[in-house]
Formats: structure tokens, C-alpha cells, sequence
């Protein structure tokens, strides 16, 4: 896996990441974490630490890489700078690429040119030609070069890939990429050959927007004389409604705040594994190691998009949040707060210690979340008296003399009721007794209540609600709630 920390962790590269885990352990090989940091006018302070920690977040451990080390050290590209100088120099040497020392302001004014003449932007060769002693000359004085590929003209460059089958480019159609750049630093498609050569990778697995670019790739291991490894371009992935890539208009596309947004790892795993990879069964749900056990290359969809189905992900995240025992989901609850919640002392976590309490709340919930981060907003009224609205308090029984009067008759029968016997079954009697005896509607008189309560207008149960927040406390709002209203 070689990410590049020009911006926040995509979904895209958690993909492609799985699918590189999945095929290394699945085939007893190393799954390698290689930081592609050579883009250095893109480079995102902190972008390392954050797609380390994200990967890490979602289960995906490497054998190798910049925190661990191991038999191919350094890991950071910008650290291997005198490696890539060092076979550029060889391509130099044999005539398979070349020294440019064209200005900035010459590049622009002739793609400017072969875009007002509606030709392909390509670079025009006009260094291909110079005579050593030039640019020996241009070199001694210090002048800003790059080196540049050269391609070979009139013929087609092929290559397998494990999907898609044998591909052909016309190499005409193919810029003499430059392969260092002025600053010393190398661009991808230099760097990735020599590391992937170095680092003894045997399949790459990336996204189909790098298609047009494995042609390039294909000729620097034949200039090298190096075997080529397998290549895999996966199907970029598009909205559900759209034919255009994943955008975050539309919704997260940073894999970090998939989690923030109160996602589950293993959920959004389980996701991504479908993007582009199909098991060829019913089978919906796979742990990672069930994953890993039934990837291979040859189930890829040779698709051009896989559809990013934001509602079956939703979905899916509150099948896992059901099928957890109330003890996980509560870890997972309070690990959530502890990591993203934005509310300064999560009343949930600075209020209430009471484990058993804590539990029979998220009872009453689990079945409406979908999410992790819902869980405060469908409890908080549990742990802080609600704000309730005068008006809309008035909004069930019509006006505001019959809500007081619902709100001091159910009060009085609710102190009846010993602490005892304050129970979800007593509260039902009792509160449909009330029903009769003042012939209230059942959403006159519940719908009220609830409100004036738990300020919501949808909860859990009633009674279990009441139950669960006890006698003193239920009392305590609807006497409060009859002050406010007076």
C-alpha cells in the first residue's frame, strides 16, 4: 500500500489498501506500507500521522513500513532521493531519457498553443537533441533541468492486466514524462517502478484513473531490463445516482470520517469490500478474516465503476450496531464520545457512572440507531432535563388550559404510585385509567407527556421511558413543565 499524504485518507485508498491486505495475507506474502511523499507542493502537514492512525483504526496492521521499519528501510520516498537520482542517471546514460531545460513560462505558452490548435499537450522534444557538450554547459552553470522519458515513437506499448485482460496505448499518444523533477524530488511514476522493484512487489493493485499512466511504467521496466509485476486497476466508485466519481458534495469520502460520523470499522469494511469484488454467492456479511480467506483477483469486476451505495452502508452499520452485545456496544458508544464527540463533558460520560443505568438506556435505543454518534441524541433527556417549548408543549391537546390540566392530572396519579411499584407495567395501568376518567385521546394525553418529559416527540416506549428515568425525576419535569405553562 503507498499512500500519498497530499490530502485526507480517500475511501477509494481504504479500498484499494483491504484488497492489498486481503491478497498479501491470503497468499502468505507481506503486506508493505510505503509513503509516497515526493509531491512536495501538495504535501498536507499531518497527513501521515492521520492515514496511519486511520488505517490502523480499521484493522489493517502492516509487516512493514515507516513506523517498523523492515529489510527495504526507508519507507518515506523523500528519504530514497539519491536511489531514484541514481537510476535516472542510468536511463541518461543508455538514451532512454533525457535532460530538459525548458523555463516554466516556455511549457505554459506551448500547451497553450497545442490547446488553441485542439492537438494533444505533449512536450515537443525541443531538449531531446542537445549535444552533450550543451548540456554539460547548461549543467555547469547551474541552470534548472528535469529529466525526461523518452519514448519511443510508432509503436504500441502492451501490457496484461489481471482483469481487464491485454491493454494496448499508441506510444504517440504518450508524453515524454518527466521522471525528476527540478526540485530533485522524482515524480510517481519513476519512484513507484524503482520501489516496486526494489521492494520485490509483485502485484499492484490501484485505481483505474491510473490506467492511462501504466504504459510509462511498462517502458521504464523494459529500459531497466526488470520483470514487470502483475497489475490490477480496480473500478473507480461513483454515487448510487451518478456516473461521476465519489465526490464529497455528496456525502464523506475521507475513510476517517466514516468514523467520526459514527460508523464501525468492521461495517464500512465490510462495504468496501463489495466495491469492485464480488464472492459470487449470497453472502453479504464477512468479517476480516473471512475477507481475506475469499478475496482473489479473479472475482474483480471488470465494471469501470462500482456503485458507493451511502444508504445499503448506512444499512449495514446498523445491522453490525444490532448484532452486538450491549457490553460491546457500549465500549464502542463510549469510545465514540471519548474520540469525536464535539459536546465538552458528554453528559452521558461526566453525569452517570452507573453502569446498570447506562445499560437499560442504550436498550431502549439500540434498535433506532444506525450510527454511534445518534446514541446521544436519541438518550440526552436520560442525563439533563430537556428545553421544552410552551407553545408546542400546547401543540397535542389544542390548547394551552387542557395541556395543563393533562400535565397536573397525570402528575397527581404519578405520586400515587410508590417507588415500589414504579414500574412500566403500573405506569400503563395507571396512565390509561386517566385515559377514561378525563376522556382524553391517547395522543392528547401520551403525546403531552412525552414532550414535556423528554422534549421529544419520538422516544422509546412511554412507560418504559418513565420507568427507567424514576419516580422523582418524572415528577420533578411535569411540575416543572406546569410552572413554566402557568
Amino acid at each position: 500500500m503507498a499512500p500519498s499524504p497530499t490530502g485526507e485518507f480517500h475511501i477509494g485508498s481504504l479500498r484499494t489498501a483491504l484488497y492489498d491486505y486481503a491478497l498479501a495475507k491470503g497468499s502468505g506474502g507481506e503486506f508493505v506500507l510505503r509513503v509516497e511523499d515526493t509531491d512536495r507542493s501538495r504535501y498536507v502537514e499531518g497527513s501521515v500521522e492521520r492515514m496511519l492512525k486511520t488505517l490502523k483504526d480499521y484493522g489493517l496492521s502492516w509487516d512493514e513500513g515507516p513506523d517498523i521499519g523492515g529489510p527495504y528501510n526507508p519507507y518515506f520516498q523523500s528519504q530514497r532521493l539519491d536511489i531514484y537520482k541514481k537510476y535516472a542517471l542510468e536511463l541518461v546514460e543508455k538514451g532512454d531519457a533525457y535532460y530538459c531545460f525548458c523555463s516554466e513560462d516556455r511549457l505554459k505558452k506551448l500547451r497553450e498553443e497545442q490547446t488553441k490548435k485542439g492537438v494533444v499537450t505533449k512536450y515537443d522534444r525541443c531538449c531531446l537533441n542537445l549535444s552533450k557538450e550543451e548540456v554539460r554547459k547548461n549543467l555547469e552553470e547551474g541552470k534548472p533541468y528535469v529529466i525526461r522519458l523518452k519514448v519511443p515513437q510508432n509503436e504500441n506499448i502492451e501490457f496484461e492486466d489481471m482483469v481487464l485482460g491485454k491493454l494496448s496505448f499508441p506510444s504517440d499518444d504518450i508524453d515524454d514524462q518527466v521522471l525528476i523533477k527540478s526540485d530533485g524530488f522524482p515524480t510517481y511514476h519513476l519512484a513507484v517502478v524503482v520501489d516496486d522493484y526494489l521492494m520485490r512487489i509483485t502485484h499492484v493493485l490501484r485505481g483505474r484513473e491510473w490506467l492511462p499512466s501504466t504504459p510509462k511504467h511498462v517502458l521504464l521496466y523494459r529500459f531497466f531490463g526488470w520483470e514487470m509485476p502483475k497489475f490490477v486497476h480496480l473500478p473507480l466508485l461513483r454515487e448510487t445516482d451518478s456516473t461521476k466519481k465519489l465526490s464529497k458534495r455528496t456525502g464523506s469520502v475521507n475513510a476517517a470520517e466514516f468514523l467520526k460520523n459514527g460508523y464501525l470499522p468492521e461495517a464500512v469494511l465490510n462495504f468496501v469490500m463489495f466495491l469492485g469484488w464480488n464472492p459470487g454467492t449470497e453472502k453479504e456479511i464477512y468479517s476480516l478474516e473471512e475477507f481475506v480467506k475469499d478475496f482473489s483477483v479473479e472475482k474483480i469486476q471488470k465494471s469501470e465503476m462500482a456503485a458507493f451505495d451511502r444508504q445499503k452502508l448506512l444499512w449495514l452499520n446498523g445491522f453490525y450496531i444490532r448484532n452486538l452485545s450491549l457490553e460491546e456496544l457500549w465500549g464502542k458508544v463510549e469510545k465514540w464520545n471519548r474520540e469525536y464527540s464535539e459536546e465538552a463533558g458528554t453528559e452521558f460520560l461526566a453525569g452517570k457512572s452507573d453502569i446498570e443505568f447506562n445499560m437499560k438506556v442504550l436498550n431502549l435505543v439500540r434498535e433506532r440507531m444506525k450510527r454511534l454518534d445518534e446514541f446521544n441524541d436519541l438518550v440526552s433527556y436520560f442525563y439533563k432535563k430537556p428545553e421544552i417549548d410552551k407553545k408546542f408543549a400546547e401543540k397535542f391537546s389544542g390548547d394551552s388550559k387542557k395541556a395543563r390540566e393533562i400535565i397536573a392530572n397525570f402528575t397527581e396519579a404519578y405520586e400515587e404510585i410508590s417507588n415500589e411499584d414504579w414500574t412500566v407495567e403500573n405506569l400503563d395501568k395507571i396512565s390509561h385509567s386517566k385515559l377514561e376518567e378525563f376522556s382524553y385521546s391517547p395522543k392528547e394525553a401520551f403525546m403531552t407527556i412525552r414532550y414535556v418529559v423528554t422534549g421529544q416527540e419520538s422516544t422509546p416506549p412511554l412507560f418504559d421511558v418513565l420507568a427507567l428515568l424514576g419516580k422523582k425525576e418524572t415528577i420533578d419535569r411535569l411540575i416543572h413543565a406546569l410552572s413554566m405553562m402557568s
